[in-house]
């Protein structure tokens, strides 16, 4: 029987493991996220591991499907407990995928009810009863929102909670 099995990966080589899992045949589950990254003054949204070194594969280890995942580059070690290896339930995996956004990355917290360019309204902080756009959600459980003031769009960076759609 098929079951989803929890790999640990080497350093920043997740996505090489799942290429080279799904080269083997095995369904193989990725869950990524948009992470605010920050470099020489550039500030960019990039894909990253919802759980770093991780990586799911479904296999069948009664077919002799285990080394396929276990010794397959970029994977360290199949997780286990003794001798027993550590399932994931299927539930688990798929309420992650409903988690996902139309490009297939996982919304963090609240903000998959905001989109860009949506009208918001910060409800407290100093900015409190200011409108502005929705720009986009960085990883920390914080928003970029455009607010309008001295003559000007300004770029705030503010908590999730302190926004909201209600104009």
């Amino acid at each position: 029987m098929k079951r989803w099995y929890a790999l640990y990966t080497k350093p920043r080589e997740e996505v090489w493991a799942r290429t080279n899992l799904e080269e083997r045949g095995l369904e193989v589950y990725l869950p990524r996220y948009l992470k605010r990254r920050s470099h020489a003054r550039k500030v960019e949204m990039v894909k990253m591991p919802l759980f770093p070194r991780y990586i799911f594969a479904r296999a069948d280890v009664s077919k002799g499907e285990r080394p396929a995942m276990a010794y397959s580059p970029g994977v360290e070690y199949v997780l286990s407990f003794g001798n027993q290896l550590g399932t994931v339930n299927d539930r688990m995996i798929e309420e992650i995928r409903q988690r996902e956004d139309e490009n297939g990355l996982v919304t963090m917290g609240m903000t998959a009810k905001f989109k860009a360019g949506q009208q918001v309204r910060v409800a407290d902080g100093a900015f409190s009863d200011h409108v502005g756009l929705f720009q986009c959600s960085s990883d920390d459980e914080r928003v970029f929102v455009l607010l309008n003031l001295m003559g000007g769009s300004v770029r705030v960076h503010l908590p999730l909670d302190s926004i909201s759609a209600e104009i």
